[in-house]
């Protein structure tokens, strides 16, 4: 991170003097249903309650790593990094869904993304000097865990946005067209930008959750599919997460 570039910043994430450290390994969830589950699987194995803006932060057991979210949004989601980089994590985990816009993935498909676009308006305060993406040595140990899961498992760009109810049909499809975008969330490439601007290791596991390149929507919230892949997906990430990147 160039010093120059914050110096006129007037507010700074920072530690307080009352907070302690966190694990350098957590995880990030992006939706309450899979964070409630997580706090409470943490908290009732001995895990410690913390604070988090109006979300929430749990360091498990042996303080080996914590869990935070929910992060729904760009804005909510860089904002919790931020904090938690400043209490000391150095490898984060995003865990949540995408919609489908390449007719390569379909509802309940496991998608590690190698690329990001930003569609959202966080990214463009966090210059960089080269596009923002994922740490692709964390994310290839993320991808042998769910390997030698047998679970399959996708990679793609993933474009982010800040307005879900505002996707046009004619504007993703060319997203997948000419930037060779495969999926859409609302947290991952803003979330590129602040690993990369603050120097820390970052990577996603995103569960599809919908088809958006069809003749129409085709939501998966609810299928079979998408319930038991997620839930299987994140017990993987919570077994492997105290050595993901080491």
């Amino acid at each position: 991170m160039r010093q120059d570039i914050d110096a006129n910043i007037l507010i700074h994430p920072r530690k307080g003097g009352k907070e302690k450290n966190l694990p350098e390994n957590g995880l990030l969830l992006v939706n309450p249903s899979e964070a409630s589950r997580c706090h409470f699987q943490l908290r009732q194995k001995g895990g410690e309650s913390r604070h988090l803006f109006n979300s929430d932060l749990t360091v498990a057991a042996g303080q080996s790593f914590f869990v935070a979210g929910q992060a729904i949004g760009a804005p909510m989601a860089a904002m919790s990094m931020e904090k938690l980089i400043a209490l000391g994590a150095k490898r984060i985990i995003l865990f949540g869904w995408c919609g489908a816009i390449s007719s390569t993935l379909k509802v309940g498909d496991i998608l590690l993304p190698s690329e990001a676009k930003s569609g959202e308006g966080t990214s463009s305060y966090y210059p960089l000097p080269i596009p923002a993406a994922p740490s692709m040595i964390f994310r290839s140990s993320i991808e042998k865990a769910f390997r030698d899961n047998k679970m399959i498992v996708h990679t793609g760009c993933v474009w982010s946005t800040d307005a879900v109810y505002r996707e046009d049909r004619q504007m993703l499809q060319e997203l997948n067209r000419r930037e060779r975008v495969d999926a859409v969330d609302m947290e991952y490439s803003a979330l590129c930008s602040v690993a990369c601007f603050r120097n820390i290791k970052f990577a996603a596991v995103l569960i599809v959750s919908d088809e958006l390149w069809g003749k129409t929507w085709k939501p998966g919230f609810s299928s079979d599919i998408f319930l038991k892949t997620k839930a299987k997906a994140l017990d993987i990430v919570l077994a492997g997460i105290d050595n993901f990147g080491e």
